[in-house]
């Protein structure tokens, strides 16, 4: 009887405890409000680096040109879903079709680069098909997309890391695919099957990359307040 009162003591003081000094725990805004705000941020400083490199030549005849608006508007939306997705599986109970947001956008940016692969190799024969290095797409990728993976980790960092590699690879994706968007306003390289190996290919590496290190970089929070 003696050790059962300790127990409800113990338990009573626990829960005095607790009561008193229990931080309060303030739920997440949805993801795509989150990921909203994230956007300003990832396209402020994408204008930035392409207003630091120098907007390309012939970017008023690319604004007026439909094959490639629809193939940036797919890369930004493909972003845009990346990120609300990565955001969402932070958010226990979120609704799973947020997490798969980014697999529509995503597969209609892959089919207008190969509609357009398709287009260049009826125009120019195999010469559409040559493939020449361009590294410098990985690295003007990375480059634009840093900062915007650096915040979007810290937002992700708020919430409870029920996936971290889906997370971290969502998110690089993310930021990989506005990388991707802003480079196309400097960088001219138009030609499909270049974007989709070198720019598409180092978007898809990022991603893959980031995702192996999801358990290093997302962790179960310390402190009861971390899901704030």
């Amino acid at each position: 009887m003696t050790g059962r009162k300790r127990d409800i003591e113990a338990t009573e003081a626990l829960i005095e405890r607790l009561s008193r000094d229990a931080a309060p725990v303030h739920p997440l805004p949805h993801p795509a409000r989150r990921a909203a705000r994230w956007l300003v941020v990832a396209l402020a400083f994408g204008a930035a680096m392409v207003w630091a490199m120098g907007p390309r030549p012939d970017l008023a005849e690319r604004l007026v040109d439909a094959r490639f608006l629809l193939e940036q508007g797919a890369a930004l939306a493909t972003g845009i879903a990346a990120a609300i997705a990565a955001l969402a599986f932070t958010i226990p109970g979120t609704s799973p079709w947020l997490r798969m947001l980014p697999v529509a956008p995503g597969a209609l940016w892959l089919s207008t680069l190969s509609l357009g692969c398709l287009r260049d190799w009826w125009q120019m024969g195999a010469d559409a098909l040559r493939i020449t290095p361009d590294l410098a797409c990985f690295g003007y990728i990375a480059l634009i997309g840093s900062l915007p993976a650096v915040v979007l980790l810290w937002m992700l960092r708020r919430g409870v890391p029920i996936a971290p590699g889906w997370s971290i690879g969502l998110g690089a994706l993310a930021a990989a695919g506005l990388g991707n968007f802003a480079l196309r306003f400097f960088h001219m390289q138009d030609a499909a099957l270049m974007v989709l190996v070198w720019q598409v290919g180092s978007v898809m590496l990022l991603a893959l990359l980031a995702s192996l290190c999801g358990h290093r970089l997302l962790r179960w929070p310390g402190r009861a307040d971390a899901i704030g």
